[in-house]
């Protein structure tokens, strides 16, 4: 029998052919799976066939996470080391699914989480509307900036989502003159966003401005012209982050963080969750009910506002 390793690639040519995941979400699990198969070098396990891996090997492995460091010497955070659990679950379910005698993937178990730290970042509208107007719009840079902000409250779409759109994605709805833009999210299932009004004008502002025939709805005005000009998810980020600053908002914000306030802001508006999922692309319920913690604190409000005898 081949040794654990062996099935690696494998592994990855399964996350692409099967389950059609992005280029990016495939190097996502490479690395955190690969994080696996260091520990088991350090253990001299690299060697060791699936079949004779146990709950030892599993519960060292956790401790290894436990005590890895991250980029600035910190600890990882339990959700981090859940994700590095995570991946290699899902490796052994790819395993068992192809007939392949191992660890069972159900018994690797996640690190519990308190409720506090579930809670995720999102921002309030009036953090919102700061980092919106922080660009400076009389320039294509600044005009280019505020659209991709807009954009991200506006339709919750992940960075990835965003970079690899395309002029052409953008529709125009003949009847409400509305624009709608079609998105390839994770495992390439395809569904529509909807941009506010707001969202709109400096999409088009932006878009009136170019005079360039780059298919890439996002694309670089920095240093020489390049044959794909197209935004990184890195240059988003960057993006992101230096107008967060210049917001002078209060902690670290990520793309990610405006598509949490995305989901909240209309959650606090009486959405649903099943609704909320659609909106987010997540094929799972059970992905969205990471705002869960949200609804119930609403629920508390209206309970205490509403019901019962005043005194």
């Amino acid at each position: 029998m081949k040794k654990l390793s062996d099935y690696f690639r494998d592994f990855l040519e399964y996350l692409d052919v099967e389950k059609g995941l992005s280029l990016k979400t495939q190097e996502t699990y490479s690395r955190l799976l690969e994080k696996f198969f260091d520990f088991l070098k350090q253990k001299n396990l690299e060697n060791i066939k699936p079949s004779q891996l146990t709950e030892k090997e599993i519960f060292e492995y956790r401790i290894f996470l436990s005590r890895k460091l991250n980029q600035k010497k910190q600890n990882l955070k339990k959700t981090t080391q859940n994700l590095y659990l995570i991946v290699l679950r899902n490796f052994l379910k790819f395993l068992v699914e192809k007939g392949i005698e191992t660890f069972p993937p159900e018994k690797v178990k996640l690190i519990k989480i308190k409720e506090g730290e579930k809670m995720v970042k999102f921002l309030t509208l009036e953090q919102v509307k700061k980092i919106l107007e922080a660009p400076d719009t009389s320039n294509i840079v600044g005009l280019r900036d505020r659209a991709i902000l807009e954009v991200l409250f506006s339709t919750g779409l992940r960075v990835g989502e965003l970079v690899n759109l395309n002029v052409t994605d953008v529709k125009i709805d003949k009847k409400t003159k509305d624009l709608e833009i079609v998105v390839v999210g994770k495992g390439k299932r395809l569904r529509p966003v909807y941009l506010s009004q707001r969202a709109v004008k400096w999409l088009r502002e932006y878009l009136e401005k170019r005079n360039d025939k780059e298919k890439a709805l996002f694309i670089s005005y920095r240093g020489r012209k390049k044959e794909d000009r197209r935004l990184s998810i890195r240059s988003v980020e960057n993006i992101v982050k230096k107008y967060a600053i210049l917001a002078g908002l209060p902690f670290f914000v990520v793309p990610h963080t405006l598509r949490h306030s995305f989901a909240t802001d209309l959650l606090s508006k009486g959405v649903d969750l099943r609704e909320i999922q659609e909106f987010l692309g997540h094929k799972n319920i059970s992905t969205t009910q990471i705002y869960a913690h949200l609804t119930s604190k609403k629920l508390r409000e209206i309970h205490k506002k509403f019901h019962g005898f005043k005194k």
